[in-house]
């Protein structure tokens, strides 16, 4: 049904009853994606593999209504990182193994859709082999020079493959993810950065054997492959509760750290971090308590602000408006539509924005969805802008008025 209402527009989806009439300016075939870029920032959503080959109504969705895409999983290096072929390699550097991810891509590419590279460095689920000798889970760690060696390896080869081979496609890369530990015994107690030590009680291997630059090394890696391809390519560090005040405060100082930690010819510092992504999950992580509370948008805006001062771009890379109560569809539709309201107002006299791209994760009801499973947790059962038939919501139809200008 939703690839027919793509098809007909904004009149016929007046016509049909899913949309109000906007203001006489909006274009008959904008999509939210037009709309959003009055504002200044892209409009974005993610999707996987399995979507690509076997989900065309959602990638009917995506080409239709989106100008941003980042993949769930595909992109990251235990999904690219090929166990069998790097210990095969007779440079003794890691291989990488692209078909599910340049099926991604090429699809972007062919929709006129930018992606989100989405993650060169994350200590969550990484391959232990990586940091072995010869890349052999039985054997013992390889020294720190060798792993320093394999990831700036990594980041040169998997930046420079998809700018080759899908040129300009790729506007930014989450260079690294989710460094920032969370509650005590996480991170050093005399870090303001509070870089990452463990994980659910494992260790952060990135920072146990490279070192404790790692973030600020991969980034120097990210950059300096940027330059020498020429390539507009924006470098995010991105995170959850990023709009929490602590944890934006040693977000902050990691970022700061970041630009601090190499120096020009000229003896100035570089700039290795273009922006922060903060990841958008709002509500309780399972449960409806704490749930579209109007104060978390303040939160928000006071996030990007704060982080726009310091002389960052900001993107929205995981928003997920979660609802974990079928009852409450009409306060996430307001939630929804306060949330855009903001996102819209952050827009400056000369057009541009501190908010550059808004990518949702949370895209579609799941009420089948079990109870207490992390797929429920994470984006909740009913915090879609569309419902599991992928047909419009009343939050849909509120957040295009807004971006409207009604």
């Amino acid at each position: 049904m939703f690839k027919r209402i793509l098809s007909l527009g904004l009149a016929g989806l007046m016509l049909l009853g899913f949309l109000p009439a906007f203001a006489e300016d909006v274009p008959t075939e904008a999509s939210l994606s037009d709309l959003a870029a009055r504002y200044g920032f892209r409009l974005g959503t993610a999707c996987s593999g399995g979507d690509i080959q076997w989900n065309p109504n959602l990638m009917n969705l995506i080409a239709g209504q989106f100008n941003s895409m980042t993949a769930t999983n595909e992109m990251k290096a235990y999904s690219l990182l090929d166990e069998r072929a790097s210990r095969a390699a007779a440079d003794g550097m890691p291989v990488m193994n692209y078909t599910v991810a340049d099926r991604m891509v090429a699809w972007a590419q062919e929709h006129g859709v930018g992606v989100r590279g989405h993650v060169l460095v994350w200590d969550a689920y990484m391959n232990d082999w990586f940091f072995r000798v010869d890349f052999d889970g039985t054997k013992p760690y390889a020294d720190s020079e060798t792993v320093r060696a394999r990831t700036r390896y990594y980041i040169e080869q998997v930046v420079t493959h998809f700018e080759e081979a899908f040129p300009g496609v790729v506007y930014c890369w989450d260079v690294v993810n989710e460094a920032v530990g969370d509650n005590e015994g996480e991170y050093q107690p005399d870090d303001p950065r509070h870089l990452r030590t463990v994980r659910s009680g494992a260790p952060n291997l990135f920072r146990e054997h490279l070192g404790d630059d790692y973030v600020a090394f991969a980034f120097l890696c990210a950059r300096d492959t940027v330059e020498a391809l020429g390539a507009d390519i924006r470098l995010y560090y991105n995170d959850y509760n990023a709009y929490f005040p602590e944890k934006r405060a040693a977000i902050v100082a990691l970022a700061e750290s970041v630009n601090s930690y190499a120096d020009d010819e000229n003896g100035a510092p570089r700039r290795l971090l273009d922006g922060i992504g903060m990841q958008g999950y709002i509500g309780g992580y399972g449960t409806q308590e704490g749930c579209l509370v109007p104060e978390h948008i303040d939160w928000i805006r006071e996030s990007i602000e704060d982080y726009a001062a310091h002389g960052w771009e900001v993107q929205i890379t995981e928003m997920a408006v979660r609802n974990f109560d079928i009852r409450e569809a009409d306060r996430h539709a307001a939630f929804y539509a306060d949330l855009f309201r903001m996102f819209a107002s952050l827009r400056r006299e000369d057009g541009t924005n501190p908010l550059v791209a808004v990518s949702i994760w949370g895209l579609a009801d799941n009420p089948r969805a079990q109870k207490g499973t992390y797929v429920f947790n994470l984006n909740s059962p009913f915090g879609g802008l569309v419902n599991d038939r992928l047909e419009p919501k009343d939050a849909w139809t509120q957040v295009y008025a807004v971006l409207a200008g009604e």
